[in-house]
C-alpha cells in the first residue's frame, strides 16, 4: 500500500507540473477578460475673448459628469492642458482635455446617458441652455481616440 501511495503522489506531482509549465496551458479568466484602458483627447478652440466663459460652463456642466464617471470607475484619470504660448490661428487650440477610460469599449460609444445628466442636473432647461451656449462659444471641437503604444515592445538597438 505504501508503494502505491508513493507512486500516486509522484504521478500527481508530475501531472501538476505538466499542467503548470505546459506552453499550451489555459489562460485564467483575468488574463483573457482584463479590459485595456483607452485614451481620448478632446480639443477645444474657443472664440477670441470667450475662453473664461467657456471654461466656467465646462467646469459647471461637463466636468461633474466626468468626475462622477471617474468615481464609478468608467474613467481612470483625466487631465486638462493649456498651451503655454500662442499658436498660429489655423493650428490654435485653447484646451485639451484627456480622458483615460477603464475599457476600450467606451472609446467609440457614448459612455453616459441622459439618466446621469438628469440626476446631476434636475433643472434640465438651464442645463441645456448653458450647454448650448458652451458649444456656441467654440470655433472648433475635436474628439480624438488615441492609440497608445507599449514602449517596452520597441527595440532599443539597431540590428
Amino acid at each position: 500500500m505504501r508503494v502505491f501511495n508513493n507512486w500516486l503522489l509522484q504521478f500527481v506531482c508530475v501531472l501538476a507540473g505538466l499542467i503548470v509549465f505546459s506552453p499550451v496551458r489555459t489562460l485564467v479568466a483575468h488574463e483573457v477578460e482584463a479590459p485595456k484602458p483607452a485614451v481620448n483627447e478632446f480639443y477645444y478652440r474657443v472664440k477670441w475673448g470667450y475662453f473664461d466663459e467657456f471654461l466656467t460652463l465646462f467646469k459647471k456642466n461637463h466636468y461633474p459628469i466626468l468626475a462622477h464617471l471617474k468615481e464609478e470607475g468608467v474613467i481612470l484619470d483625466m487631465y486638462a492642458a493649456f498651451p503655454a504660448s500662442h499658436l498660429p490661428e489655423d493650428k490654435r487650440w485653447d484646451m485639451r482635455f484627456t480622458v483615460v477610460l477603464a475599457d476600450q469599449k467606451h472609446t467609440y460609444e457614448y459612455f453616459y446617458g441622459p439618466e446621469l445628466v438628469e440626476e446631476l442636473y434636475p433643472d434640465q432647461e438651464t442645463f441645456k441652455r448653458e450647454e448650448q451656449r458652451r458649444f456656441a462659444l467654440l470655433d472648433e471641437h475635436m474628439d480624438i481616440p488615441i492609440k497608445m503604444d507599449k514602449l517596452s515592445d520597441w527595440k532599443t538597438s539597431v540590428e
